[in-house]
């Protein structure tokens, strides 16, 4: 679906310091809209643990070829608990820097406030998913193929109605994953 190039973990060039800003401005407007969407509260919000990294803050099984993010599970637990039960998800969106500046590159119509934020909100959803067991994290192929044009569907939804320069390039850009989630049925 997605025509962005595929290039080695050899090439790895981190967001600049001037790109950061861009990408953290985005994470908190995703937050908000995720957050709206869902209906979560701050404390609701802050259940599903999660973080965003770069590539600068990346373990290198953390850095993969061709996709735009990815979402590690980790389990967490509090330093003072000693029960089991205690053990918490942690999501860690990894964003994959040098692949979003290849797609910038090959796509110049695209801007990176706008990208980034399709990005990121795309990412919360799963999220939000996974913590409130609309998809399971370890599903098989099928059911992540699926997932992910669900997600892609709920992304457009959310942000559809944002007023954003650039934005609706982005999500022209993305307009491949809802065809084929309209043709398959793949609502919740």
């Amino acid at each position: 679906m997605d025509s962005t190039p595929v290039f080695s973990k050899e090439r790895q060039t981190p967001f600049t310091s001037g790109q950061l800003p861009i990408v953290t401005h985005a994470v908190g407007i995703a937050e908000e809209l995720v957050s709206n969407h869902y209906k979560m509260s701050a404390s609701q919000w802050l259940r599903p643990k999660y973080d965003v990294k770069t590539l600068a803050d990346l373990e290198p099984p953390e850095i993969v070829d061709g996709p735009f993010a990815q979402i590690i599970r980790y389990k967490g637990q509090p330093k003072r608990a000693s029960l089991g039960s205690a053990t918490y998800d942690l999501y860690k969106i990894c964003l994959q820097d040098d692949a979003i500046m290849v797609a910038l590159d090959h796509h110049p119509e695209l801007d990176m406030l706008p990208f980034a934020l399709y990005i990121i909100t795309h990412e919360l959803i799963h999220i939000v998913r996974f913590s409130k067991f609309l998809q399971g994290f370890d599903a098989s192929a099928e059911e992540r193929l699926s997932e992910e044009k669900r997600v892609h569907e709920r992304t457009h939804e959310i942000l559809s109605t944002v007023r954003l320069k650039g934005l609706a390039t982005v999500l022209d850009f993305y307009k491949d994953w809802r065809t084929v989630c309209e043709q398959i049925d793949c609502k919740p």
